[in-house]
């Protein structure tokens, strides 16, 4: 884990904290923001002497994640030639990471929770459960109560998985930590690449910070390659950088609002500007709002009812200009 902000000092405290303990921690964050790094620091730190596994429920197919996770015995079904031991009965004596867990289904999750709680696993097919010792950790990117109320994440498995939590901010919320994650991804890039880039220009960093970096963490160590990768000088300059984030330099970050405005034109102006801002883009214009999708896709058509009545309310056939539309 890197970073000297406040909320990484307090991120790293917690993990020197539960590491030595056997209690599950539940790992939220968006995309990018390092939740798989978080939990192998967890792991190091705990003194416990088997694996790391750790598994991307999105990236099983649906109707394998149960023989991925358990195991399943030779014969159990088609193709099951020989005895398979799950991702579960792997990471015994270690760790066992279940990222972006809301993407399981939740037939496979009621089974999980029992698992957990008995300490027990059986494979598919089998007819003899398995004593296991593992700590489980868990992760998403998207908000538990959310994933709960869309039934994406069944409650009691959350809860159990939750004795605690940590939440990694995303980069745009902790900007103070960029000196020294350019230090890191440099000399990481050189390494790896056999280059020997040294510094950067001042307006290297000022676009650095002016970009929005949906991709957080892991967008900036991607650019970093590329840049240290292709560039010929030992010095970064903007012109290194990805086009995108170029763009950025000159977009508006930033707007003056007036005391006493009614507080509806304030969220108004300020959704409008913020899609500006994602170039037109609702969905990461909602992520960089911290609303669902369907929350702003709401207050859009809100706005759009609104205006549209304004429109026929002044009775000469006047209609909302390009630039009053948010859409």
């Amino acid at each position: 884990m890197i970073g000297h902000s406040v909320s990484m000092r307090r991120i790293m405290e917690v993990i020197e904290r539960v590491a030595p303990a056997r209690v599950s921690v539940f790992i939220t964050g968006e995309t990018g923001t390092g939740k798989e790094v978080a939990a192998r620091a967890i792991h190091d730190r705990s003194g416990r002497t088997g694996q790391f596994v750790a598994v991307n429920c999105a990236a099983i197919i649906e109707t394998l994640i149960e023989s991925e996770l358990f195991g399943h015995q030779k014969g159990s079904f088609t193709g099951a030639d020989r005895r398979h031991p799950g991702l579960i009965e792997r990471a015994n004596g270690g760790t066992l990471f279940l990222d972006e867990i809301s993407e399981m289904r939740t037939e496979a999750q009621a089974k999980l929770l029992r698992v957990i709680e008995e300490r027990r696993v059986l494979p598919v097919g089998g007819t003899q459960e398995i004593p296991i010792d593992v700590r489980f950790l868990a992760a998403s990117n998207r908000a538990p109560k959310q994933a709960i109320g869309e039934e994406r994440l069944r409650a009691d498995l959350y809860y159990r998985l939750n004795a605690t939590a940590i939440h990694l901010p995303p980069l745009r919320d902790r900007l103070e930590d960029l000196p020294v994650l350019v230090d890191h991804f440099i000399e990481e890039a050189n390494r790896d690449f056999k280059r020997d880039v040294d510094s950067i220009d001042p307006e290297f960093l000022a676009a650095l910070k002016t970009y929005h970096w949906p991709g957080n963490v892991r967008e900036l160590r991607n650019v970093f390659e590329s840049a240290v990768l292709m560039t010929h000088s030992k010095r970064l300059s903007v012109e290194d950088l990805p086009e995108e984030i170029k763009i950025s330099t000159n977009r508006e970050t930033s707007f003056t609002v007036f005391l006493g405005s009614p507080l509806q034109e304030i969220e108004q102006e300020y959704i409008r500007r913020t899609i500006e801002f994602a170039d037109g883009n609702k969905a990461r214009a909602s992520e960089m709002l911290g609303v669902p999708r369907r929350t702003l896709y709401g207050k859009l058509e809100r706005y759009d009812a609104r205006h549209k009545s304004n429109g026929r309310s002044n009775g000469n056939g006047h209609r909302a200009s390009r630039n009053d539309r948010l859409t």
